[in-house]
């Protein structure tokens, strides 16, 4: 019998390999930078070339969680943070939907409304949590709050913004076939607008983490936020590092789970 010739790839084979080469290539560096920043903070302390009290070191880290673990308390704060994080993000996307809507439908109120959301979105949400804390008083619903005014004003003006970004001869082909403005936005403008709403939530999601942090700085009793501010107070500096890094990795995972609901859209679009 004659050896089996290998057939040659094709272009879209081809393609796809060349693809998850680069992403192999691309995730291989990520992880190589982050373990030589770990090995040098690792050696620089261990050296005294840092101050490991003001700056602590990755074992100290490990300590520093493995205590918080042992008093159960770390998941009590991890838990608390992204409950707060994903109902600020998903009230930030359904709030922002609806009134982007609502103004893409009336000309007259998005002309009214844009200067004041514009001004909105432009000042530090930071300075509205004290007034929050006064209005609501401490808990969980100021926290929420904080988390949807870092996000929500400049949700909108993206939304409202890629609405009008939709090919306007398709709209025009809805009008011509019998449609009225309800057909031309759930069959035209919506769809056409999905890949920036998805993009603007990839956003939002981290904004959303950081108004939920600001406003445990200022109201609350649990949280990471809490933990940064309790452990700056009593001077245990490995505990704020510690939140930090929890939060670095908390606004990763939850980056990446956005960024794999725009894949998973893309595909089922293609």
């Amino acid at each position: 019998m004659r050896p089996q010739t290998k057939q040659p790839l094709t272009v879209q084979e081809q393609y796809l390999r060349k693809h998850k080469s680069h992403h192999r290539q691309v995730s291989f560096l990520r992880f190589f930078l982050l373990g030589i920043f770990l090995l040098l903070w690792e050696v620089s302390a261990d050296l005294d070339w840092i101050d490991s009290f003001f700056f602590s070191s990755p074992h100290r880290v490990i300590l520093c969680l493995g205590e918080l673990w042992t008093e159960r308390s770390l998941p009590m704060h991890i838990g608390i943070t992204l409950l707060e994080t994903i109902l600020s993000f998903l009230l930030v996307f359904f709030v922002s939907l609806l009134l982007s809507t609502l103004l893409w439908f009336s000309r007259q109120l998005s002309e009214i409304l844009e200067p004041y959301l514009v001004l909105l979105n432009s000042l530090p949400k930071s300075a509205l949590a004290p007034l929050f804390i006064v209005w609501l008083g401490t808990g969980i619903n100021t926290i929420i709050i904080a988390g949807i005014s870092v996000a929500v004003f400049g949700s909108i003006i993206s939304f409202y913004t890629a609405f009008h970004q939709v090919d306007p001869e398709k709209e025009i082909l809805i009008r011509t076939l019998g449609g009225n403005r309800r057909d031309i936005f759930f069959k035209v403008v919506l769809p056409g607008s999905i890949p920036t709403l998805l993009s603007t939530t990839k956003v939002n999601i981290g904004l959303s983490l950081v108004g939920v942090i600001i406003g445990e700085f200022l109201a609350a009793r649990r949280g990471l936020g809490y933990l940064i501010i309790y452990g700056s107070q009593v001077f245990q500096l490995d505990m704020v590092i510690s939140s930090i890094l929890l939060l670095c990795v908390i606004a990763m995972l939850l980056y990446l789970l956005t960024q794999s609901l725009e894949h998973y859209s893309k595909k089922h679009r293609n």
